[in-house]
């Protein structure tokens, strides 16, 4: 069976666009791989944080995992920080990666420009990332568009090290398979929705009550032609909202364009909070239902399961290298 792995950075507000795009997809691939989900605090950490609110996130993060429908006896859910050998790998990958490689990530130049100090931790970002796929022979990595770039570099020092020293790590492939809706800002739809962002109106937590969701979905921007059709250049909001309906209901766009053909804006909004409020229901009972030591035991369970394949990955690499 082949080896899937995926994390999520516990920081910000877990959103339906994440769940939409990426944790539902989780869900379906748990029947059809060997599953390792991960709450990576480690990548966190490349950003100052509050100890505090990162421990509280990280079992929120776990309780959601659960909450939409990982089961852990099939998949394993475990703390990146929990399992050592991602922090050993990710120093011995530095020293098989190069600086111009690192210097041209993307995602690097984007969140350290225009700032005047810098953790180095941001631009070794990728090798860690690197160390946590190549830790469990994975063979496919879900990723999105933001994180391609990086499991291409994954793979040149994965090759790389087959290379210099004998064949020791899998070269994961990413995994193309159904892809959610790119889900927008509600309150900024040209730009993808985000959990760190700062205006909280522009997306939808998993946790959001009811009358949060109508107030985010009722003032969500769109324009002032009041006719429905889909355009995500000219129309970015109203498409975006045209996009949430059709990924949870399961119609198509051209389907959701004719439901509310001669209907305005209001009417889209309306039924768009109903629908997306019975989406989120079920995973909040559910996570709510959870109890804190019920997490902590899933995750110290995954902890050693994912630990025992990480120490022997790591001791090999080890031993290639001349350090055992």
């Amino acid at each position: 069976m082949a080896r899937v792995f995926s994390g999520v950075q516990p920081t910000g507000d877990i959103h339906i666009g994440n769940y939409l795009g990426a944790l539902k997809q989780f869900v379906e691939l748990q029947d059809q791989h060997e599953c390792f989900f991960c709450v990576v605090d480690l990548h966190a950490l490349t950003v100052p944080q509050d100890p505090v609110e990162l421990k509280k996130k990280v079992i929120q993060l776990a309780g959601l995992y659960l909450a939409v429908g990982l089961d852990p006896s099939k998949v394993t859910i475990f703390v990146q920080s929990y399992v050592p050998a991602h922090s050993e790998l990710a120093w011995l990958l530095e020293c098989m990666t190069y600086f111009g490689e690192l210097s041209r990530m993307t995602q690097f130049k984007d969140k350290s420009r225009g700032k005047e100090n810098v953790s180095v931790g941001l631009f070794t970002y990728p090798d860690l990332m690197a160390a946590d796929i190549l830790l469990y022979d994975t063979n496919y990595v879900p990723v999105g568009a933001d994180q391609k770039q990086h499991l291409e570099l994954t793979r040149d020092i994965a090759q790389r090290f087959n290379n210099r020293y004998g064949e020791t790590f899998v070269v994961p492939e990413p995994l193309i398979g159904k892809i959610g809706a790119r889900i927008m800002s509600l309150t900024n739809p040209t730009k993808k929705m985000s959990k760190s962002e700062e205006d909280e109106m522009g997306r939808i937590s998993l946790l959001d009550t009811p009358d949060k969701v109508k107030k985010k979905i009722m003032r969500a921007v769109t324009d002032s032609e009041n006719r429905i059709y889909f355009d995500p250049e000219n129309k970015p909001g109203l498409s975006n909202l045209i996009s949430l309906m059709s990924v949870q209901t399961g119609q198509s766009v051209d389907e959701v364009v004719a439901q509310y053909e001669g209907k305005g804006y209001g009417a889209l909004k309306k039924d768009l909070v109903e629908v997306t409020v019975n989406t989120l229901k079920g995973i909040q009972d559910r996570y709510y239902a959870l109890s804190e030591e019920e997490i902590r035991v899933v995750l110290s369970e995954g902890a050693q399961r994912a630990g025992v394949i990480a120490e022997k990955t790591l001791r090999r690499v080890q031993e290639k290298m001349g350090l055992r």
